[in-house]
């Protein structure tokens, strides 16, 4: 059974660097223990364990492998690949399926081998890098934004926030778009359309004026990409009239999508901002002109850190910064958010929502499409880990529609949107759904009291063996208590209270 919660969490292989070449592969005879490792990571636990053999390789072992690691001793290996097979395994009651027919999607009526493709960034910015996501499983890349502008980038250009275990959670960049020429841009669209023909080519551009919009648009049509993004949404390219200042004007999206319309023949995709308060406007305003899909969300407006000895925000470019564009998993919630919002508008019925904002694992596209996305675009994690990262996304996405009898991964596009509120107002608030303590997990530390008493209902207490009780009289079901322990060892009670 596909679980919610993982068994092993990223905190059990905390000190796992998810080495490039990893020794621990050329180590260990039996087994290739990075790409289990990388499994665990992205929370493809279950594929992990059911590629194991039928008797646990590490059982008589040594552990070269750990002692091959970059940080010796440190990743407890053998551990983490046995209790794939001890915890993980015995849950699995689907075998992984032997094709990736159940991905096969399309964007605009334009087939995908899958719903992952490379979002428009340094990720997708010349044929080699392209050429080895196509070769790596990724079903197509969404360019980096073609325009006739004059790019210089700024050095440094990248920021980031990080999490607890040291990987970036939000990152900012102050990146602008392809420094290539129009000429080579379109040399780089025939290459890799002779190349990979099967690959979807999604051209992002940037135009001036309705000229260059159509004009842009015209060329990338005639050099191979199977559609066109229209970038309404770039945060780092306001001056002058462009990126997210068209995107924040409606009349503006209109006029340009038709612009772009006027001179192709393939499907258009509007890309909008975040950084408004409702996408919908926007959105009507490019159906209007003529667009056959939206693709969100781009970059939030950002600061990221200050420098407290200097003052200056980061990146910090000789002693100046700007406000850039903020990704990563940090930016899902509210990429979510809008992705429903576009999802639940009857106004935009039968529009392609190419969807992207902090995907990194399979549940995380999953959540998207489950929201009205239709494809999937990344760009954050990829530069975090790299293309690899494709043969999770996939096999999870693969084994999770097979155990619940999906025939395809479009039978899924919009599930979640019926039981999406845009307020809380219509919420049931009769009753208590209480916690329930799993006595053997729990390690005694307490952090569940100090949270419900400072910040909840001082509906908990430890007892003198320092486990956890409930005064069901004063909990009111916020679930704070399981959003905080360490060790997952709360979760719901089956059963709901119902109130006086």
């Amino acid at each position: 059974m596909i679980q919610t919660n993982p068994l092993i969490l990223r905190s059990d292989m905390i000190r796992c660097a998810l080495c490039a070449d990893a020794p621990c592969d050329n180590a260990c005879g039996r087994l290739q223990p990075a790409g289990l490792l990388r499994s665990i990571w992205f929370r493809n636990e279950q594929t992990a364990a059911l590629k194991l053999p039928e008797e646990n390789p590490c059982a008589d072992c040594d552990a070269p492998c750990e002692k091959a690691c970059v940080r010796p001793g440190e990743v407890k290996i053998r551990s983490l690949i046995s209790r794939l097979e001890t915890q993980v395994r015995p849950i699995c009651e689907t075998p992984l399926p032997e094709t990736e027919e159940c991905l096969r999607c399309d964007l605009c009526g334009i087939p995908l081998e899958n719903p992952f493709l490379l979002s428009s960034s340094v990720v997708a910015s010349t044929y080699d890098m392209c050429a080895r996501a196509f070769e790596a499983g990724w079903a197509g890349a969404c360019f980096k934004t073609i325009c006739s502008l004059d790019i210089r980038e700024a050095s440094p250009r990248f920021s980031a926030i990080e999490g607890n275990d040291g990987s970036i959670i939000g990152f900012k960049n102050i990146e602008q778009l392809s420094d290539h020429s129009v000429a080579e841009n379109m040399e780089i669209f025939r290459r890799l359309k002779k190349n990979y023909p099967t690959k979807f080519i999604l051209a992002s551009i940037m135009g001036q004026n309705d000229e260059e919009w159509g004009e842009l648009a015209r060329l990338c049509e005639e050099n191979g990409a199977d559609a066109v993004e229209l970038n309404f949404s770039c945060p780092n390219m306001a001056e002058g009239g462009l990126g997210s200042d068209i995107g924040q004007v409606p009349e503006l999206v209109e006029r340009f999508t038709a612009a772009a319309k006027r001179g192709c023949g393939i499907p258009v995709l509007a890309k909008l901002t975040p950084n408004v308060a409702t996408m919908s406007e926007a959105a009507e305003a490019a159906r209007r002109g003529g667009a056959d899909g939206i693709a969100a969300i781009n970059t939030i407006k950002s600061v990221v850190g200050v420098d407290l000895h200097t003052f200056v925000s980061a990146p910090a470019v000789h002693g100046h910064s700007a406000v850039g564009g903020y990704s990563g998993n940090a930016v899902k919630p509210i990429a979510l958010r809008f992705i429903a919002e576009l999802g639940k508008n009857p106004q935009l019925a039968g529009m392609h929502l190419s969807a992207m904002g902090g995907i990194e694992t399979w549940q995380d596209g999953l959540e998207f499409l489950l929201l009205g996305g239709g494809s999937l675009q990344v760009t954050t994690a990829v530069m975090q880990y790299g293309y690899r990262i494709i043969d999770d996304l996939k096999a999870g996405l693969n084994l999770y529609l097979r155990e619940k009898g999906f025939s395809s991964v479009k039978d899924v596009i919009g599930q979640g949107l019926d039981s999406l509120n845009q307020t809380t107002d219509v919420l049931e608030r009769d009753s208590v759904l209480f916690p329930r303590f799993i006595e053997e997990k729990c390690i005694g530390c307490g952090r569940c009291v100090i949270s419900c008493a400072d910040g909840g209902h001082q509906a908990i207490t430890l007892d003198a063996e320092r486990r956890p009780r409930l005064n069901g009289g004063k909990c009111v079901g916020c679930h704070l208590c399981i959003l905080v322990c360490p060790q997952k060892a709360i979760v719901p009670a089956k059963k709901r209270i119902h109130r006086g």
